[in-house]
């Protein structure tokens, strides 16, 4: 979608594998949501970058798909896509969308990605090492026809333990045209509970597994899960039986 910066893009990622040995590194530059959800109704929705440092960066905004790649077309678009930051100050960043055929009966899921490109100091010496640091949150682009709120949906999904590949797994189905991002997921039964490291969402209209690590499958297994919110906050505990095979 930025060939213009393709060359930059190449050079971030990079230096994107030098921060993997960098563990005290974080990113300068803050972003106004942790999730953006746009409405297909809307021309636009925006997220508002701040410089809390005390140096200038330059910045890269763009969308792109869950596979991070640069070749794949996307029907959002950023502007500006390159903009310089001062100390102290804050851009907003329009997310802007094109026509499109997405499905109109769920959401689709994008990420807006923020990449910081320290400026060097004139009196910096020649050997300085900036790392470029990138933030990549979840897009949801929501068809504005799904009434409701999703998290009057997370009653429909359907729990239950299935064997995949020899393995015990608890599934989850969902009904829903939304995604379900679990803030915490845990399993219980006969005595025994496990918390499940649920990093794959439960997608719309489909189908989720979580391979089990301690719980032995017996009658009575529940479920207890919140979820993160359209606004970044967390949804009320709720249980559920989880059927068996």
């Amino acid at each position: 979608m930025l060939p213009s910066f393709r060359s930059l893009t190449t050079f971030c990622s990079c230096l994107a594998l030098l921060t993997a040995s960098l563990p005290n590194a974080y990113a300068a530059l803050t972003i106004s949501h942790t999730r953006v959800v746009h409405e297909s109704a809307k021309r636009s929705s925006s997220v508002i970058v701040a410089n809390p440092s005390s140096r200038p960066y330059a910045a890269q905004a763009w969308v792109n798909t869950e596979a991070d790649d640069a070749t794949t077309a996307v029907p959002l678009i950023t502007s500006p896509n390159l903009f310089r930051l001062d100390p102290g100050n804050e851009q907003t960043v329009q997310i802007n969308a094109l026509p499109n055929d997405l499905p109109q009966d769920r959401e689709s899921l994008f990420y807006f990605n923020l990449q910081e490109i320290p400026q060097t100091a004139a009196d910096a010496g020649q050997n300085v090492l900036n790392v470029a640091l990138r933030t990549r949150i979840k897009l949801f682009y929501r068809p504005s026809q799904l009434k409701g709120r999703p998290q009057d949906r997370l009653k429909d999904l359907a729990w239950s333990i299935q064997q995949i590949e020899g393995k015990t797994h608890l599934v989850v189905d969902n009904p829903s045209p939304y995604h379900f991002t679990f803030n915490r997921l845990i399993i219980s039964g006969a005595g025994v509970s496990e918390t499940i490291n649920a990093k794959g969402m439960a997608l719309p209209l489909g189908r989720q597994a979580y391979a089990l690590q301690n719980v032995p499958v017996t009658n009575g297994l529940q479920v207890t899960f919140t979820t993160i919110n359209d606004y970044s906050g967390t949804t009320a505990e709720i249980s559920s039986p989880v059927a068996q095979p």
